[in-house]
């Protein structure tokens, strides 16, 4: 039994890329958008900014190098202790033809793994996310084959970012152990489970439990609710031993009816809730020394001071 953190670490991630623009008026979108957003989240109590970047006209999720490095100094002139996880997850999507299955159709962004976390080399954040999932999503299919995971977390490796494994049902779980054992990837993980994504982990305190036990030792892990699950999740984490997230990424009420106003709103309400639960809300600092993370300002993958 894993008893509840005496900290509790939060992760604002605050527009995503499924979130539509049409769905609330206070999603960012801009660079400056962006990286105001993450400000007011870390004013709010969140240590980690987990961060997409979108096409400033018309909102549409974006991978382009220039937007992310316009909102990362953005951020680092204002504020040097942030942590900073970058997304990696755009680039694995496959639409299959009508006619033909195997040729792409409209809306495929399936593309080589390398490329898919060129920004991370880049940048160098303090962590960046590594999707597990092969899935069903809507009419298409997330792909992260073994091999091309493999690519990409060496990419991420050598630029000395820390990976937060991204699992969306349970043999994601077993492919974690398997690259954790071939050397891929180094404990202890850092991880996440993603739940309410229709034909993945689904938001209960009984998945919760059943995931945690699956884990490696010694593995961090949040559990993310997707919608409505977002706040009730939050809980739940905590109650199991886990940390917390939310943002616009994952839901855009704050009450049944109610559109949050803004990221650091939501960061909020889960402060209030794990600390109505009896534990603290982390610094970015006791995050870091907590996740083995370089301190601010040192150079990417050398150990916290």
């Amino acid at each position: 039994m894993r008893a509840m953190l005496d900290r509790v670490v939060i992760t604002c991630a605050v527009t995503g890329n499924l979130t539509r623009p049409d769905q609330t008026p206070h999603l960012p979108i801009t660079p400056e958008e962006i990286a105001d957003a993450c400000l007011g989240a870390a004013e709010a109590g969140a240590a980690i900014a987990h961060i997409h970047v979108r096409e400033p006209g018309s909102g549409a999720p974006s991978m382009k190098l220039d937007y992310y490095q316009d909102v990362v100094a953005r951020i680092r002139a204002r504020n040097r202790t942030l942590i900073l996880n970058i997304t990696t997850g755009p680039g694995g999507r496959f639409v299959p033809g009508d006619d033909d299955p195997k040729v792409a159709a409209a809306g495929t962004t399936l593309m080589n793994p390398e490329e898919r976390v060129a920004h991370i080399a880049a940048l160098k954040p303090d962590i960046c996310t590594l999707d597990l999932n092969t899935m069903n999503s809507g009419g298409q299919v997330v792909i992260n084959t073994p091999g091309n995971v493999r690519r990409m977390a060496k990419v991420i490796r050598e630029a000395g970012v820390m990976p937060e494994i991204e699992l969306f049902d349970s043999g994601d779980i077993a492919l974690l152990h398997d690259l954790l054992a071939d050397g891929t990837l180094a404990g202890p993980a850092l991880t996440s489970f993603v739940m309410g994504v229709k034909y993945g982990f689904q938001p209960s305190p009984e998945t919760v439990l059943y995931a945690r036990g699956l884990l490696p030792a010694g593995a961090h892990f949040t559990a993310i609710g997707i919608g409505r699950s977002t706040f009730p999740m939050v809980a739940q984490s905590v109650l199991a031993g886990g940390h917390a997230r939310t943002g616009l990424e994952d839901a855009v009420y704050l009450d049944r009816g109610v559109l949050a106003p803004s990221n650091a709103a939501m960061v909020e309400k889960a402060r209030r809730i794990i600390e109505d639960l009896g534990a603290q809300v982390a610094t970015p600092a006791q995050a870091r020394a907590l996740f083995n993370l370089p301190s601010a300002g040192s150079e990417p993958g050398r150990s916290a001071a």
